[in-house]
């Protein structure tokens, strides 16, 4: 099997030559891991996925310092709050449909397509309605709203849908194969909302999402969501990435929903901060050992991000390359 075909083989829960390794977002330590840029970065650390190329538009202020164009306030790159309260700030923060086509350069992503042609391209980020809904309102305001203007909300959501569909529609026009939809929806408690909450306002959506798009989507989240994981299914996404292992068993969701969503993720992010490769090795071996056979693709349970101790991320990707039975590794 080649990447793709790896990949697509767990997605339509078939078995694999080998467990597909499918780390979502490598954003930093670029440099101290010897890859030549931040998409080539998949390919050159063994992954059997590439992230689509993207970008921000330069005038935009997601971030970075201020209020950007979905009303969400940052300061210093770190998200505080959020401004919408009304229709008219709706409208106010309610991009265009068509400024979608900015988010990609067309010839960048031509170009990671044509270097890595076996392997399989994804688009993924954060913009699922649910967690941008919240954003651009402010979490304490939306929860509150819900139970006092619930026609407000469904406005927002469709609002949010319409720009997810915009964005990943564009991706998949360019050549995305599948899409990651980070949609952040619980805490290491459960859910930030109830589950009958959560029917009402967030999985009609969802499975709107997956039902408009001709390619699979893969459901992110951080924290506890496994009262969520029947309407998960429902939705009809074809996977959920995450699955932080201080919140929810790999095993144990395996055993419930393994044979009707592909599970990526569960190894600790908290030990690639920490100067422990042989803590590493192990957690790279439960989780292989854990999702071995079928229906599952190794990956952290968030990403790679600034912070982390370089020596751990490189051998968490050499040891997964090892164990996984894949040749290419890190020297």
């Amino acid at each position: 099997m080649n990447s793709r075909e790896r990949v697509f083989a767990v997605l339509n829960h078939q078995i694999p030559d080998r467990i597909p390794r499918f780390e979502v977002w490598i954003d930093a330590l670029y440099r101290e891991l010897g890859v030549s840029d931040p998409y080539s970065a998949y390919a050159e650390l063994g992954q059997d996925a590439v992230l689509m190329p993207a970008q921000s538009p330069a005038e935009s202020n997601a971030w970075k310092n201020g209020v950007d164009e979905w009303g969400r306030v940052w300061k210093d790159g770190m998200y505080t709050n959020g401004v919408v309260e009304s229709a008219a700030d709706l409208e106010c923060y309610s991009p265009a449909t068509d400024y979608a086509e900015r988010f990609f350069d067309p010839q960048k992503v031509a170009a990671i397509r044509t270097k890595f042609p076996d392997h399989c391209l994804f688009y993924g980020t954060h913009i699922g309605p649910f967690m941008s809904s919240y954003m651009a309102m402010g979490l304490d305001r939306f929860c509150l709203r819900i139970a006092d203007d619930p026609v407000f909300i469904h406005t927002l959501m469709e609002a949010r849908t319409e720009w997810c569909l915009a964005v990943f529609g564009r991706a998949v026009a360019l050549g995305a194969e599948i899409i990651v939809m980070g949609d952040d929806s619980a805490h290491h408690g459960g859910p930030m909302v109830s589950p009958k909450m959560w029917r009402e306002f967030v999985l009609p959506y969802h499975r709107r999402i997956v039902e408009s798009l001709p390619v699979p989507v893969i459901w992110h989240s951080d924290g506890n969501i496994a009262k969520l994981l029947p309407m998960a299914v429902e939705a009809g996404f074809a996977g959920i990435h995450g699955l932080e292992p201080w919140s929810v068993s790999l095993s144990a969701v395996k055993a419930e929903y393994g044979d009707r969503l592909a599970l990526i993720g569960n190894a600790d992010v908290r030990l690639l901060c920490a100067p422990d490769v042989e803590a590493v090795r192990n957690e790279v071996r439960r989780c292989v050992e854990q999702g071995v056979n079928s229906g599952y693709m190794f990956s952290s349970c968030n990403s790679i991000f600034t912070g982390m101790n370089p020596v751990a991320v490189r051998e968490f990707f050499r040891y997964q390359a090892e164990i996984c039975g894949d040749e290419r590794s890190l020297t």
